[in-house]
């Protein structure tokens, strides 16, 4: 038997079981009532006890970020396992109270907290300067000769018409 009529027979004979199983399997389900479940009614989101969470949080990053130099609270690398931590947190707490995350109530705590430890974080202005008049000339005049150069090939093609066609 050649082995591409015997891969054709094992799809085949492959496809057969699988309708089989199939057919099996809704007439098992068929027998069974099978009603749907009602859902869950979900709990109203408690906003005050949020609240208190998301400080409990908070008051546990600020002592975490007490243990570092204030020098280093611009470099990521020093924060960033207490700062994980604080987001886990925030996102623990939110679901305990049954509340979506990020929602604007720890938005809002978190944004105290940037404010609080990253203000002076700023990245520092960049100040563009011009480049040296040499390099601007060459950046300016090599799209000018380019443009002009496709002109003059456009210009000759066409009256070339009739020996390239």
């Amino acid at each position: 038997m050649d082995t591409n009529e015997f891969a054709v027979l094992k799809l085949f004979v492959v496809g057969i079981l699988v309708n089989v199983w199939i057919m099996r399997g809704l007439s098992a389900a068929d027998s069974f009532n099978i009603e749907p479940t009602p859902p869950q009614p979900k709990k109203p989101c408690n906003e005050s006890r949020l609240q208190w969470e998301v400080e409990v949080c908070g008051e546990d990053f600020k002592r975490d970020m007490g243990h570092i130099d204030p020098q280093n609270w611009c470099n990521l690398t020093h924060f960033i396992s207490e700062y994980h931590i604080f987001t886990l947190c925030t996102e623990a707490k939110s679901q305990i109270v049954h509340c979506y995350w990020p929602n604007p109530l720890v938005e809002s705590y978190i944004i105290r907290i940037h404010k609080h430890f990253f203000s002076n974080c700023t990245i520092e202005q960049v100040v563009w300067v011009d480049p040296p008049d040499d390099t601007l000339t060459i950046l300016i005049l090599i799209p000018v000769f380019l443009t002009l150069a496709m002109i003059a090939l456009v210009v000759w093609c066409s009256k070339r018409s009739d020996i390239l066609a």
